[in-house]
C-alpha cells in the first residue's frame, strides 16, 4: 500500500480535525480520555494565573492613580500651609486692616488690669 500524503489528505484531517473541536470530540479522537482530569487541572491553573496577573494590574493602576492623586493634594496642602502662615504675620493682619478701613491697631501701651 502506499502512504504518501497529498494536500488533499492534509485538507480533509484539518477539516476533521476542526469540526471534532466543534463537537467537543478532539481529545477523545486522540485517546487522552484517561488524561482528562490533568487537562482540565492544567487549564484551571492557567485561567488562575490570567486573572490573579489582571487583578494585580488592577490593583498596580489604583496605586498609580492614588500616588498621582497624593501627590497632587501634598502640593496643595503645602500650599494652604504657606498662606495660613503668611496670614497670621501681624504686618499682614495690620494691612490687612488698614485696607479694609478699620481703626483697630496695635496698642501703644500695656493693657490695664482691673481688680474686683
Amino acid at each position: 500500500m502506499d502512504k504518501t500524503w497529498k494536500v488533499q489528505d492534509i485538507g480533509r484531517w484539518l477539516s476533521n480535525s476542526f469540526k471534532a473541536i466543534l463537537k467537543g470530540e478532539f481529545l477523545l479522537r486522540l485517546n487522552v480520555g484517561r488524561y482528562f482530569i490533568h487537562i482540565v487541572y492544567t487549564f484551571f491553573l492557567f485561567a488562575m494565573i490570567i486573572w490573579i496577573s489582571l487583578m494585580i494590574e488592577s490593583t498596580m493602576n489604583k496605586v498609580e492613580r492614588n500616588k498621582s492623586i497624593l501627590h497632587e493634594l501634598e502640593i496643595v496642602h503645602t500650599q494652604k500651609t504657606f498662606d495660613a502662615v503668611s496670614i497670621s504675620r501681624r504686618s499682614s493682619v495690620n494691612k490687612m486692616l488698614e485696607t479694609m478701613g478699620s481703626k483697630v491697631t496695635e496698642p501703644k501701651e500695656p493693657a490695664t488690669v482691673l481688680k474686683k
